[in-house]
Order: C-alpha cells, then structure tokens, then sequence
C-alpha cells in the first residue's frame, strides 16, 4: 500500500480533531450535571447556577469557559431536548394592500384573492404570482395609479409601468422579510434563550425560529406575533439620573435590613426629599453622591459578597456608568446609559424598579429601558445598557412614532467615512422632527449640551444617537462606530416603524423534556444494539477479517459524531436513525471488498495479493454506490427542512467516514496483520460456500418479476385512488398531539368525545404499538383561523374532551401546521424525489456511458418508490402502528433511492466487467449478464441482511415517533435489493440487445 505514512498521518489528526471536539460535550455535560445536583430540581436555581459559572474555567486542561464549551458541544434537535420550534410566514398580500392604501380596484383585489391561493404550493414567488394574475385579469390594465399613493410618491409616479410596478413590490416585500427578521431577533434576544436558532427559509417569505427548552407556548406565540412597536424618546442625562438611582439603592437596603413598617416609611420619606431636585447640579451634592456610588461599587467587589449584597443591593445587580478621567478620578459617564447589568440580573432590577416604594420616587416623566441587544465587557460577560428616557406630553408618552418613517436606508459617510443610516420622514413627522432635534442639540455654540434621542422597538432602545444641531426637512443621518451590517440593521428596524406585513405562525411544534429524553434513550438504545447486531454478523461471517470492519465501524461512528460536532451539525431523532443506518451501510464497502478478495484467493493467489487486488477491483463499485447514495443525502439537504436536513447530513457525513475507514483504515489494518505473519481468515466454515457457484436464473425469469412488480404497484395505484393514505400533520394540516394518559384508556371513548366536539372526521386518533397509555391526536379544527387566541381555544377544548374519558393526563408533544404551509411542503417533497431519480440517472449514464444502464437505474428506482407508496396505501390501517406520509417518509424514500441505486450501481459494475471480458466471444448476452448478477449474489444479500438486522433493531427500540420512518425504510431496503437484480437488469437486458453484443 503506497502513502501509508500520509494515511497515518491524516487517520491521527482528525482522531485528534475529533477528540478536542466531543471533549466540549463530556465538560459541558459534566458542569450541568453539577448544577442538577446543586439545584435539586429548582429549575430557577439550576440556571442560575449556570448563568453564574458562564465565564468560569471549567476545562481543566485549556482553561476554556462553560460557555465557550457550550457553544462547541454537539448540539442537539429539539425533538432530542424538547422546546419549540417555529415556522412564522410573512403576510405579503396584506404588504401590497397597505401599500396600495386599500385601492378598491375589482381586479387589483381579484389578482391578490387568487394569488394567495396560488402560493400555497410556491411561496417564494408571490409578487411574480401577482403580476401575472393581474396581467390576466387586466392584460392593458396599469398598476401605477393603484399604488402612486402619497407614500410611495417618491418611488412610484403615476406613469410608472408595470415592470417598475413589480420592481418596487420586490424590493418592498425583501424589505418586509428583513425587517420581521431583525424585530424576531431582537424579541428572542430578549427572552432569555439558551441557544436559540432564527434564520431566513431561502427563497421563501418564511422565518424559522428554534426556542431550545421553551415551555410556554402562549408568551412564545405572543411574542413572536405582535406588532412592532417604534418610539422615539428624548433622553436623562446620566450625571442628572445618578443621585436618583443612589436614593433607590439606600431605599432598597433600607427596605431589606429594616422589619418595622415604621422605619421603612421614615426612610421613604427620606429618600423623597433627597430626590426632589435632581435636575439642580449642585456640584457638592454631586460629588457626594458619586463618592457614595464609589464606596458602593468597591464594595460589591470585596470579598465580603454578603455584606456588599445588604448594603448596596440595588448597585449589587446594576454596576453605575461611571468612568475614570484622565487624572484616574470616577466621573459620571456621557450621554442617557446610567447603567450596566448582566444578563442574570436584569430581572432583578426590574423587580427592584417596580417595588411601590421605589416607583413612589421616580418622577413620573422618567422611565428606565434597557439596551436591545447584549455587549461583552470586558471579562467576556453578556452586559445589558439600562437607559433613563423622558417622557413627553400629557399621556407620558414618546415624541415621535415609528410611523412617520417613510424610508431608511444603509449608506456611505461620504464626509467622515464609514457608514450611516439616513432616514426619511414624511411632512407631519419632518416637522415634528426638526422641534424635537432642536430641544435635544441645545446651544448652537455649546456642544457639551447635546442630548440623545432614543429608537425604542418594542419598550427596548435599539439605538440612541447625540444631536449635534436641529434637523429640518425630514432628511436624518445616524452616525457612528458602525460596521455595515450594523446599519443595515438599524435601517430595517427604522422601516418597520410602518411594517404593513404582519408576520404569523404557520407552523410550530412544540416538544416537551420529558419526551424529548425518551427520544435520546431510545436512539441510544436502537445505536447501541444495531452496533452490536452489525458486529456480531459481521464476525460471524467473515472470521477474522470481520474484526477488521468491526474496527473500522468503531473508528466510523467516533469520525461521525466528531464532525458532526465540529461543524456545528444539529443531531436530531431521524439523525440517530442515519447513525443507526449508518452502521449497516458502513459494512458495505467492506463486504465489497471481501468478496472480492475470496474470488482472488479461490483463484489460488496469495493471501498478501489478493487482500491488493481485492482492495483494487472493489474501489470502482464501492465509489460508484457510495457517491450515487451521497447524491442523494445532498438533494435532501438542499430540499428538506428541519429534521429531514439532520438526517440528510448524518447521511452525507456518515458515506465519508465510512470510505475513508473502509478503503484506507482498514487496509492499514491488514497490513499491520500481515507484516505479523498474522492467518487472516474471511470465512467461517459455514459461510465460505454460501452463494458460491449460484446460478439461479434471473433473466430467464425476468417476465414473472415484471408481472409481480406490475400487478403489485397496479393495486397500490388502485388503493391510492380509493383508500389514499394516512396524511401526517405536515402534509395534510392542522394540529397534532401526542397525549398521555395515567393508565389504559379505550381509544374509541377517546374517538367518540373528540368527534362530539370538534365534529364529525375533524379528529384522528392513532395508538402507538403496545401502549394504550399513549394515544396520538390530529384535528384540523379551525386549522384556517388565523388569530392568537385560537391555538388557545383548540388546546382547551381538547383538554376538556379528554377529561371526560380520563382527567389524569399530560400532553408532551403538539405539533401545528398551517394548510399554506402543508401544500408548499407537499408539492415540494414530489419534486425533491422526481429530481433524485433524474440527478442518478444522469450519474448513471455519465458514469457507464449507455442510456440502458440509466435507463434501468430509472426504473429500478421509480420502481422501489411506487411499491414503498403502494404498500403504506395498501396495508394502512391494518397493522398496529401508523403508515403516515409526512416528511420523514420522503427522506425514507429518498434514502431508498440511494440505496436501491447502490446496490444497482454494484450490479451494474459487475455486468460491465463481464461484458468487457466478453469481447470478440459468442458468447451469449442473456448468459453472461445473468453470470454477473449470480457472482455479485454473495454481497448483495449479505449487505442487504446487515442493513435489514438494523433497520429491524432501529424498528423494535427506536421508540413510536421514527416506527413508520424506520418501517418504510425496512420496506424499502427489501424491494430495492429485489429490484436491483430482478427489475433494473432485465431492463438492460430488454432494451440492449444489440447494442451490448
């Protein structure tokens, strides 16, 4: 073997990388285990524990953080740790009615009516969808009277054509996108989620946010769709602030030391008079106060952490904005920040600030907000600004709205270099504006005067830049320190001051701890036993030689979980399943090789030479199959969402691994047993002769396999036409949930409750297998109702229903999805496998250079989907467990293909060798192809039993939510190993005749 030292080299590199990168895990598992055991199941305390010991030292060798740690463990799906994961679309039919001011055009709203239907099945093209039905409603109609409003009038002129019409509702409905997208942020942000996830779906008009541990569905569904709200506020100065905040320090200490109802009065009473004037800067009182402040900072720095706590409690939890000078004295800090707190504490000042005696002090035209977005200080802590904003007018209110802003955008400081943001107001907003700047600017002359005024969205200051002069005409420029996507930032957040497109939950799923640990036992258990099942085949087939792939299946799946891990890869539920998968397939490479080596030793070639040429003479097959299988791992990555993209990626990760230790691992390992003088072995005497010499006749039968294929799929064509199939949520729509009870309950009471009160077929009812306990829920109940309370209102109803048959019951699981979202996702998963089955038979043909090869690769694989479909439509309802077809059946499907085609591939390499070695002979064609499928019969029923012992183990222990994942993929593992030598080779056979003499 020639480069074995590179190998070495590069086999013990990433065997290092790896190791680094699963260490995060086994630290960070470590620290919260502790902080279980500290807590003693106070969920408050146990996060707390945590929060604290973010920037501590927890790994011992390099001295890395907990939270460094975390942010590199392998992280896990929520339906692996529970939370709530939520799919928000953007409304952009209400964007154009806004922006058309609500013109009553009969065709204008006749487009948009049929356009909203229109894209439920293609999302990502809504203004296109528009256009067009507009154009066929109205060929000579023109949209630019409908939207040359007053607002628009600086984009749109009445003259304006259709073309520009539809350039400017693009980037209007971009716009929209990017600005719910950075109002999501900034409301997650705030809501004190470890590790959440919120990212644009591409192409689409949609949002995925990911809450990882997140409970409370109604606060999340609130929060996530309520309407953005942009204030300006003028602003407290710090220095005139900061002797207020010293008095509700005192207050606060008082209040915590003193038990008598009269002492507290007394010093409430005495903090009122201290903050009578605190606008008079008095520079004694001043002076004392900051002492004060200085005295109590240095003291929450002591190591007497109890005593600093009583006494200064309030300044404890929020660290005062004061700074050196130059001459190393504290001063107040500039500018409305009076303020610093970490994260843990900003709930503590908050509950500080809404104490009745504290709120009895603050001026009623003075409110404290905190920043919308965290810093690092410098010790690597997440520190919260807390600003001091005025309040304006007889309401106590902001000076400005949001909804003035006509424009915002990201540009170029062309004056001071770097970027700003310049923002447009319309006429009433322009001259309120320029009152409002001249306040804040002050003396034209004194620019120590100069004020902020604060961009509030959502009660939280985004921004609050210093005006240096008046602004006049409605034109603002914010300047700064700011990188460019920093303003792009703020300029979204400026628009959706006016935000016309509401954004709206079209989809959640929402699971809860205690199951989510049930789906880690059980993808533990199901990986655990099919290592051990995969292991114990394979050694008791192939003897000694079989350790070698049971090494190489070690060192596989330790390479696997360190990529995943170092890629930042999400492991979800079906994840496991493709680890578990995994195991099968990763046997096969060796099973390839193996083969090969006992068809070179029965040659009577040596056992040094033929492990060489049974490595060589195995690569082609093994490269063909695994890259076809990769192929189609890829296309579920690039067209699956969630859950189906983590399998996708276990898969495409998996293939790599499993080549690199089969082709390279493994055979360092062979020669290190043969530089030992080691008897290698690769049969035990009951399987050195199994399959040896086969010749069933395969072509001779290939009509009775095509009239078995064909009568199977003929009824199953029938079934789906009359039956149909049992739809999950995710194609069908609606809501489902996962309900259990404390002991058996009887699923027709069950059925007949639900039906009583969401009416008649408006609730399926499924039980899973071997439990009665457990019962899975689906109803479309006022599934097309669109506001926040009806998630709410079905959730009660339900529950009530249920507590009729049995009061004792939890619901761990609920799922939701919209109908918009269910189609889109429905016409998706067809188009994904119609592209697979045309992607490898392109690879096919490129690859062999003979349409029939692709041809009957086509087939073949078309061949496997069908019969898969045909049998959940065939058999629903008449085995104990659901035949759903949701997404997780698409990525089995898919993974069908790629392994139908693997298993093709191999076949096919086989019918080529044979046919080569055939030129110039008479032999006849039939004969030789049927030779070829015979001598690779051995590794197509061996690898075919190893992947069907695992999917049989991953079926058993996998638990109830993969059962009908991993039963399509049993399925379909057994009609693709039929069809790769009774369907896809007769096809070359048929449609070759001349061509392959």
């Amino acid at each position: 073997m020639q480069g074995k030292g590179v190998v070495k080299f590069f086999a013990i590199l990433l065997a290092i990388v790896c190791l680094y990168q699963l260490s995060f895990t086994w630290v960070t598992r470590k620290v919260e285990n502790d902080a279980k055991v500290y807590a003693k199941g106070n969920a408050e305390k146990e996060k707390r524990y945590l929060d604290s010991i973010s920037t501590q030292p927890v790994y011992p060798l390099l001295k890395h953080t907990y939270q460094y740690c975390k942010d590199r463990e392998l992280a896990l799906g929520l339906d692996l740790k529970g939370g709530m994961n939520v799919t928000m679309q953007i409304s952009l039919g209400e964007l154009i009615k806004t922006l058309s001011d609500n013109n009553p055009d009969p065709a204008f709203n006749q487009a948009l009516s049929k356009t909203e239907i229109l894209s439920h099945t293609d999302p990502g093209n809504y203004i296109t969808l528009f256009m067009n039905q507009y154009k066929q409603i109205a060929p000579e109609g023109k949209l630019a009277p409908i939207f040359a409003t007053k607002e628009n009038q600086e984009k749109i002129k009445f003259n304006s054509s259709n073309a520009e019409v539809e350039s400017f509702l693009k980037d209007q409905a971009n716009a929209a996108v990017q600005q719910s997208f950075h109002i999501l942020t900034t409301r997650i942000d705030k809501f004190g989620v470890t590790g959440p996830n919120i990212q644009l779906q591409s192409g689409t008009n949609r949002i995925l946010v990911e809450l990882p541990g997140v409970t409370e569905k109604d606060r999340v569904r609130k929060l996530l769709q309520g309407s953005a709200k942009l204030e300006f506020y003028e602003t407290g100065e710090n220095a005139e602030v900061a002797p207020l905040l010293a008095n509700i320090n005192s207050l606060v200490a008082a209040k915590s030391k003193s038990t008598k109802k009269d002492t507290v009065k007394a010093d409430t009473a005495k903090a009122k008079v201290a903050a009578a004037a605190p606008a008079k800067k008095d520079s004694s009182k001043l002076g004392s106060l900051l002492n004060k402040v200085q005295k109590s900072t240095a003291k929450d720095t002591s190591t007497d952490k109890t005593n600093a706590l009583a006494q200064n409690p309030f300044f404890a939890v929020l660290n005062p904005a004061i700074f050196p000078n130059a001459n190393g004295q504290q001063q107040y800090g500039p500018g409305p920040v009076v303020g610093y707190s970490q994260v843990i504490d900003t709930a503590k000042v908050d509950a500080y600030l809404r104490m009745p005696e504290v709120k009895a002090i603050i001026p009623q035209n003075l409110r404290f907000l905190w920043s919308a977005k965290a810093n690092k200080n410098t010790q690597g802590k997440s520190i919260f600004e807390l600003y001091a904003i005025k309040l304006s007018g007889i309401n106590n209110g902001p000076v400005l709205s949001g909804e003035v802003i006509t424009d915002a955008n990201s540009d170029i400081n062309q004056a001071q270099g770097g970027y700003e943001v310049t923002m447009d107001m319309n006429s009433e907003g322009a001259e309120k504006w320029r009152e409002v700047t001249a306040a804040a600017a002050g003396s034209p002359t004194n620019e120590n005067d100069n004020r902020s005024i604060a961009i509030v969205l959502d009660d939280n200051v985004v921004s609050a830049p210093r005006v240096s002069n008046e602004i006049s005409g409605g034109r603002s420029s914010i300047s700064g320190n700011f990188s460019q996507e920093e303003t792009k930032d703020l300029a979204n957040i400026l628009k959706a001051g006016r935000l016309p497109a509401p954004a709206r939950i079209v989809a959640e799923d929402v699971v809860g701890p205690t199951l989510g640990q049930e789906a880690i036992n059980d993808g533990l258990m199901s990986s655990l036993i099919g290592l051990v099942v995969v292991l114990v085949f394979t050694i008791a087939y192939y003897n000694r030689a079989g350790t070698v792939a049971v090494v190489a299946v070690f060192i596989n799946v330790f390479f696997l979980m360190g990529v995943l891990t170092n890629i930042g890869a999400v492991l979800t539920l079906p994840g496991v399943a493709g680890i578990v998968l995994i195991l099968g397939i990763s046997v096969d490479a060796n099973v390839l090789i193996y083969e090969r080596v006992r068809e070179e030793m029965a040659l009577g070639k040596s056992l040094r030479i033929s492990i060489a040429d049974g490595f060589k003479h195995a690569l082609s097959s093994i490269l063909d199959s695994n890259i076809s299988t990769f192929l189609t791992g890829l296309i579920l990555f690039i067209f699956g969402t969630g859950p189906v993209q983590g399998f996708a990626t276990t898969l495409m990760i998996g293939i790599v691994t499993s080549l690199f230790c089969s082709l390279l691992i493994s055979r360092l390992i062979f020669e290190w047993m043969l530089d030992k003088g080691w008897d290698i072995k690769f049969s035990n005497p009951w399987s050195a002769h199994t399959f040896k010499n086969a010749n069933y006749a395969f072509v001779k039968n290939r009509f009775k396999f095509y009239a078995f294929s064909g009568i199977f799929i003929l009824a199953g064509i029938i079934s789906m036409f009359t039956r149909g199939f049992s739809y999950g949520v995710d194609f069908r729509g609606g809501r489902t949930y996962v309900v259990r009870f404390d002991k058996d309950v009887n699923v027709e009471d069950v059925r007949k409750n639900l039906t009583a009160t969401f009416g008649e077929g408006k609730a399926i009812v499924k039980t899973y297998v071997n439990n009665n306990q457990q019962v899975n829920i689906t109803t479309d109940y006022l599934i097309d109702d669109n506001s926040t309370a009806t998630d709410n209102k079905v959730e009660q109803t339900l529950r009530q229903s249920l507590s009729k048959v049995n009061p004792n019951f939890t619901i761990p699981s609920q799922q939701k999805v919209g109908p918009t979202i269910a189609e889109s996702i429905k016409t998706s998963a067809i188009w994904t496998v119609l592209f697979a089955i045309a992607v490898i038979s392109v690879y096919i043909l490129i690859r062999f250079r003979r349409w029939q090869f692709s041809l009957g690769a086509m087939i073949a694989t078309a061949h496997d989907a069908l019969l898969v479909l045909s049998f959940f439509s065939l058999f629903n309802g008449y085995l104990p467990f659901a035949l759903d077809i949701d997404q997780n059946f698409i990525a089995a499907i898919l993974t069908v293909i790629g392994y139908s085609i693997n298993d093709t591939v191999v076949v096919f390499d086989r019918i080529r060798e044979f046919l080569n070695q055939n030129v110039g002979k008479n032999e006849d064609t039939k004969v030789v192809i049927n030779r070829a499928i015979n001598s690779t019969l051995s590794r197509t029923i061996i690898t075919a039993l190893t992947v069907i012992f695992v999917l049989i183990v991953l079926f058993i222990f996998g638990g109830d939510v993969i059962r009908g994942f991993s039963f399509a993929l049993l399925i379909g593992v057994c009609f693709g190993t039929y069809s790769s030598i009774c369907v896809a080779t007769p096809v070359i056979v048929d449609f070759g005749k001349k061509d392959l003499k």
